[in-house]
């Protein structure tokens, strides 16, 4: 079972990102999947997340409105667009999958997660 996250980076406040995370080694379209942050000396953090059949999604109060969670199982990959990114965004974001997952479920805590990437690094200055 691998995740495995890209698309981070060091850009300006305003600016948009686009996260990707393949998840290899489990029934995707089973999934449940979401993506959590933890910035410097902070705890981890839901961000958001999108169920199994893609009809519901989940958000975070901080990113409402400007951050997006996707999902397309062809690819076995999970999307997170972020736009008007602050520096308080800044921090190491991760995938994770919960399998066989009910259709609409969406958890917003991290111990309904069972698989997790290794992070990428999202840094936005002022």
């Amino acid at each position: 079972v691998q995740l495995q996250a890209s698309g981070g980076g060091s850009v300006q406040a305003g600016d948009s990102l686009r996260l990707s995370c393949v998840y290899s080694g489990r029934t995707f379209s089973r999934a449940m999947l979401g993506w959590f942050r933890q910035a410097p000396g902070k705890e981890r953090e839901f961000v958001g997340g999108i169920s199994r059949n893609g009809a519901r999604t989940l958000y975070a109060e901080s990113v409402k409105g400007r951050f997006t969670v996707s999902r397309d199982d062809a690819k076995n990959t999970v999307y997170l667009q972020m736009n008007n990114l602050k520096p308080e965004d800044t921090g190491l974001y991760y995938c994770a999958g919960q399998p066989n997952s009910f259709d609409t479920v969406v958890g917003g805590r991290a111990r309904g997660y069972t698989d997790w990437g290794q992070g990428t690094l999202v840094t936005v200055s002022s």
